[in-house]
């Protein structure tokens, strides 16, 4: 029985109970969660219902969780229930039900941990945004590590996600970064404002082999910023980073959407003209000041771009826009909030922001501080090589994002178990050679018919089991609350319940042991913390190697 199979049950009894006393049928919950004690001797499972109702009912929480006990206790399956406390109900499952999960993980492979909980939802979520002035620093690669996570995430919980990366190519950097492309090309020093790095003077090169008479800023910017462009989009790519839609902020320029989000903001009255300028008083809504959208000159902001992109959003049918930002953008959240509502939108509900904090990449307990090749800062490339793909991934998705990170790089490229990402990684290729070394002795599943579940009974089993049961959850929080370190440290957990199981419970038999229903009943969760450990990593763009 699963942790949410469970959680319908006690629901039932619930409102059998309600309909047995003539209680408000009206207060019942639509839906109800069970969790596992942190005490394992109260149970495989508690539920706070009894607790939650009784007020609403005008009964005391005690004599509802004790009704509630009676009924659920004839569920099949629940071995007993006990009531603890002022009204928890301690659940305790019969082995043949806990085994049972075992079963359905291995036949919902991939859908396991699946659900529909943000069904309905239409999510945009925009993350890296880099710049293509130079390659993706190691900031912009934790957005993009969390950022893809999030949105797996997102979509195996039931959302409609539009992935986006924001391609802006217009503004001072990118005439900073010409300018810079420009010198190198003539060999002369670095522009005082200007980007260093050996990149540029690679993408100068390459600009002067395809254009050999090229000695003009505006061709240096048109074919620098494709070439910058297209090494980003192929780290992205090399890091396991797809976006739907690589949307040009020149775009919204050229198609008039800047006048066009000026003209609604007009009509919702919050536009203004002072000092030759065009307006928005976002201070209607929060903000610590007014926002140009137009200067005296007829230049428009960024903050107009903003506005517009936003608006590109909504019209393109997302609910809900969800932008990643980096720390030092923390600033951008008030004016963002307040452009929203400038809209008529609320920005409760239509725009959310999340703030990343930084990275810092640690050789010998020093941070390196340089990239070679970029000169200022450490990049994708550069972590990459240090640690490898998976490695990298699941360091950044493994700590919250509002939290500054540090990465060795000698704890993860250890072959130890206090890398955490070996740690992971390592039951998933042991119950890949479990199952290899069974097949050759001639140990199979079996059909699903002849499982025996009520076998699975030993401690250590019934651990394992309840970790299992947990994914689903777990997942689910991690959406809703878009914390994908979520899934990385319930993964760790599940792989200490593993190596306890294994440590404890053999499952091959061993010389001329003939093989029984208890291997095969073990085989069966071997295999349900395969199909979980793998899933639980491909939520975070990391393999699940069948061989270390």
């Amino acid at each position: 029985m699963t942790p949410a199979k469970l959680a319908e049950a006690v629901l039932a009894a619930a409102h059998a109970l309600f309909a047995q006393r003539g209680l408000d049928p009206a207060v019942l919950p639509a839906s109800t969660t069970v969790e596992r004690p942190r005490n394992p001797e109260h149970g495989d499972y508690a539920s706070t219902i009894a607790l939650q109702l009784a007020k609403k009912v005008g009964v005391q929480p005690r004599d509802l969780a004790s009704g509630l006990a009676e009924e659920l206790s004839r569920t099949p399956g629940v071995k007993s229930v006990e009531i603890a406390g002022p009204g928890f109900l301690n659940i305790r499952l019969d082995a043949a039900a806990a085994g049972q999960l075992a079963r359905v993980v291995v036949q919902s492979g991939r859908e396991y941990g699946h659900s529909d909980r943000l069904a309905g939802q239409k999510i945009n979520l925009e993350f890296v945004s880099a710049n293509p002035t130079g390659p993706v620093h190691i900031g912009g690669v934790r957005w993009a590590a969390v950022g893809d996570a999030l949105s797996r995430l997102l979509r195996v919980s039931g959302a409609e996600v539009g992935t986006e990366y924001y391609f802006n190519d217009a503004g001072s950097q990118i005439d900073r970064f010409a300018r810079s492309l420009l010198a190198a090309a003539r060999g002369e020093p670095v522009p005082e404002d200007g980007y260093g790095g050996a990149y540029i003077h690679e993408i100068a090169e390459a600009i002067k082999k395809k254009q050999p008479d090229a000695d003009d800023e505006e061709t240096f910017r048109v074919e620098g910023v494709e070439l910058m462009f297209a090494e980003i989009k192929a780290s992205l790519v090399a890091f396991g980073v797809h976006f739907d839609l690589y949307f040009n902020e020149k775009d919204l320029h050229d198609r008039g959407e800047l006048d066009l989000a000026l003209t609604r903001l007009r009509e919702q009255g919050h536009v203004f003209e002072a000092d030759g300028a065009t307006w928005l008083r976002t201070t209607d809504f929060g903000d610590d000041k007014d926002r140009v959208i137009k200067k005296s000159d007829g230049e428009w902001t960024y903050f107009a771009a903003d506005c517009a992109y936003y608006l590109d959003k909504r019209e393109r049918g997302f609910d809900r826009v969800v932008i990643m930002l980096g720390a030092d953008h923390h600033g951008y959240i008030g004016r963002m909030r307040a452009m929203v509502a400038c809209f008529g939108d609320d920005p409760n509900s239509h725009l959310e922001i999340l703030i990343g904090q930084f990275v810092s990449l640690l050789r010998d307990g020093e941070p390196l501080r340089m990239s070679k090749r970029a000169g200022t800062v450490v990049t994708l490339e550069d972590l990459v090589d240090a640690i490898g793909v998976d490695a990298a991934r699941y360091a950044l998705a493994r700590y919250s994002s509002d939290s500054p990170i540090d990465i060795d790089v000698e704890l993860w490229t250890r072959t130890t178990r206090d890398n955490p990402v070996y740690y992971v990684q390592y039951v998933a290729a042991r119950t890949a050679s479990v199952a290899r070394n069974a097949a050759d002795v001639g140990l199979t599943r079996g059909d699903a018919e002849a499982f025996r579940p009520e076998l699975l009974s030993y401690e250590k089993e019934n651990d394992l089991l309840k970790a299992l049961g947990e994914f689903p959850a777990v997942v689910s929080a991690a959406a809703e609350l878009r914390e994908p370190h979520r899934v990385a440290r319930y993964l760790e957990e599940l792989a200490g319940s593993y190596h306890r199981f294994y440590d404890n419970c053999r499952i091959l038999p061993m010389g001329d042991e003939p093989v029984g229903d208890l291997h095969r009943a073990r085989l069966w969760l071997n295999d349900a913390t395969r199909t979980v450990i793998a899933n639980g990593l491909d939520l975070l763009g990391v393999s699940a190697p069948e061989r270390m």
